[in-house]
């Protein structure tokens, strides 16, 4: 394989795998930081495939000196090194292009190499696998990308690894989710150990019926309250399973506006919905909990521009690039405050005081259910932004 095949091979190895690294990693900064490490090395790669001019000889000019034997050799190091497994699939035959890729079909990888290459052979999509490893089993990305060198047909095959990652995001996810229920938690135990404590000295005073009711019913008030946090606990993590059918975007909204328009206009403010160039389009999802996501967003942005004159509301529908749907529901509020993004979704966190915090929970439970995915966005004008894609 001659030294500009390499240079292709080993640029499009890179991006494909900064590619998947940060679309696995949610957008965090570790992802961000390990993709645009990757990015660099395949820029690094492909930088000798830049154009060249065709230098003008004159009748005494020397021959162009050949280049250094050595670049071959230098890019096959840099595919050696990649923290990627990777493979070039030429008909059947299977070659591994990484250091990573021979360990992992070695002794201590996985546990039957041919299930492996079998796997490699007969993938037909770019997406997640689980691998029987040596040390259990563990979560994989395989990215594949078509590629024609010198008039042959070749796929690469990059295994991206997951399991460190994800098991690092769901450790953190659990440490989060256990603060907050403990801190909900305690905020009634410890006024109801109090008022216990304070009936039982009630019941050795004469004329104190008054004040021992009060504290009964203040111990009732708060154990009505910690049942109620419970329930709702219950409720968010036991979702029903959607029931998909095509949806008519445009009636949906019309019903949406129908239903709320008119509290936005009482409080001289706007609620907009557009669907634009997606007039008559139908989406597969469950009409009930796609009608629930986009009330819940809507409340929220009311909620957030309670105290404005003006306050503006706009829920639109558009396709994006290739062809995804996508459903955002923006406000003029205040925004997410700084540092948040990513708190927001997690069960009973709220950024607004006296929030409940599962309404971004429940939006993306019931997102991911039909298949899509909900992100926060920062508008340039202002405020907050949610987009649902499908």
């Amino acid at each position: 394989m001659g030294s500009e095949a390499w240079r292709l091979l080993a640029a499009a190895l890179c991006w494909s795998a900064a590619g998947a690294t940060v679309a696995w990693a949610g957008g965090s900064s570790r992802g961000w930081v390990s993709g645009a490490v990757l990015a660099l090395v395949g820029l690094a790669s492909a930088w000798p495939l830049r154009a060249r001019r065709e230098p003008v000889l004159l009748p005494s000019a020397e021959p162009e000196p050949r280049r250094s034997p050595d670049l071959e050799l230098l890019l096959q190091t840099r595919l050696e090194h990649l923290p990627v497994a990777a493979w070039v699939l030429e008909g059947e035959r299977l070659q591994p292009l990484s250091s990573r890729a021979r360990r992992l079909a070695a002794p201590g990888g996985v546990r039957d190499a041919r299930a492996l290459q079998t796997l490699l052979r007969e993938a037909t999509s770019s997406g997640p696998v689980l691998l029987d490893t040596e040390r259990g089993a563990e979560r994989w990305l395989l990215r594949r990308q078509p590629l024609s060198i010198a008039g042959r047909a070749e796929m690469l095959l990059a295994l991206v690894p997951l399991e460190h990652e994800l098991e690092t995001e769901s450790l953190q996810a659990w440490q989060q989710l256990v603060q907050v229920l403990t801190h909900e938690i305690m905020n009634s135990l410890t006024p109801i150990q109090s008022l216990s404590q304070t009936a039982r000295q009630l019941l050795d005073e004469p004329d104190a019926a008054d004040e021992l009711r009060l504290a009964l019913d203040a111990i009732a008030h708060r154990a009505e309250s910690l049942a109620g946090f419970v329930a709702t606990y219950r409720q968010v993590s036991r979702w029903p399973a959607p029931q998909l059918a095509p949806v008519d975007l445009g009636l949906l909204f019309a019903r949406l506006q129908q239903a709320i328009a008119p509290a936005w206009a009482a409080r001289g403010g706007e609620a907009r919905f557009e669907v634009g160039q997606t007039q008559g389009l139908r989406l597969m999802a469950d009409e009930g909990q796609l009608e629930q996501a986009l009330l819940a967003l809507l409340s929220n942005a009311e909620q957030a521009t309670a105290g404005l004159r003006q306050p503006r509301v706009w829920l639109q529908a558009h396709q994006g690039r290739g062809g995804r749907l996508m459903l955002s529901v923006r406000d003029n509020g205040p925004g997410v405050p700084a540092g948040l993004e990513r708190q927001i979704f997690l069960p009973f966190f709220s950024a607004r005081e006296g929030g409940q915090g599962i309404g971004l929970t429940v939006v993306r439970q019931l997102v991911n259910g039909m298949g899509g995915r909900v992100r926060h966005v920062r508008p340039v004008e202002g405020g907050a932004g949610f987009v649902l894609v499908f």
